[in-house]
């Protein structure tokens, strides 16, 4: 090989990239060849740290991950763990704590408001079933009751109990007049 192709090799030319401040240029130009040399030569042993740097980070790298394979440190392992540190450096800040003491406040006053609405209903049905609609309504239901299951409960019986006995006093009825059809 000629000694004009291996320094062309060598030989870096300067190119601008556009928009790129002709005082960076010029300041190339005002550099000696002496200067460029030991400029070029910096760069090139920046680059090789640079390189050497990458590979020892690579070898580092697996070995870090051989490590963690004989500990039997998986990555699903790992993710769980960055997420409970995750949470709990979440947890442990200002901002969390004061939303959660305001949610909690919040929880608090809407129990006291359901709380209030419950007693209020309650209230409202007890008023309903001591109304004359629904104490004559219950009378007739009772009424109702007598004639098609018998006399009156003594205690006189809840709704409910009413309701269950007129269906079982109904339900019954038509089999003993089946049974009298068919002798």
């Amino acid at each position: 090989m000629d000694t004009d192709s291996e320094q062309g090799l060598l030989k870096t030319e300067t190119l601008t990239e556009t928009g790129e401040s002709t005082a960076a240029a010029s300041d190339v130009e005002a550099l000696s060849e002496e200067e460029q040399n030991v400029l070029r030569k910096e760069l090139e042993k920046v680059e090789e740290e640079i390189q050497t740097l990458s590979q020892v980070l690579a070898a580092k790298e697996k070995h870090l991950a051989e490590i963690k394979r004989k500990l039997g440190i998986t990555p699903l392992a790992e993710l769980k763990q960055n997420i409970s540190k995750g949470l709990q450096d979440v947890t442990s800040t200002t901002v969390y704590r004061k939303t959660s003491e305001t949610l909690t406040q919040a929880g608090q006053k809407a129990s006291a408001a359901f709380s209030s609405v419950g007693s209020v209903i309650t209230k409202k049905l007890e008023d309903v079933k001591n109304s004359p609609t629904y104490k004559s309504f219950e009378e007739k239901v009772e009424t109702l009751k007598s004639k098609v299951g018998g006399t009156k409960p003594a205690a006189g019986g809840d709704f409910e109990e009413v309701l269950n006995s007129a269906a079982n006093a109904s339900a019954t009825e038509p089999l003993s007049e089946k049974k009298q059809d068919t002798q």
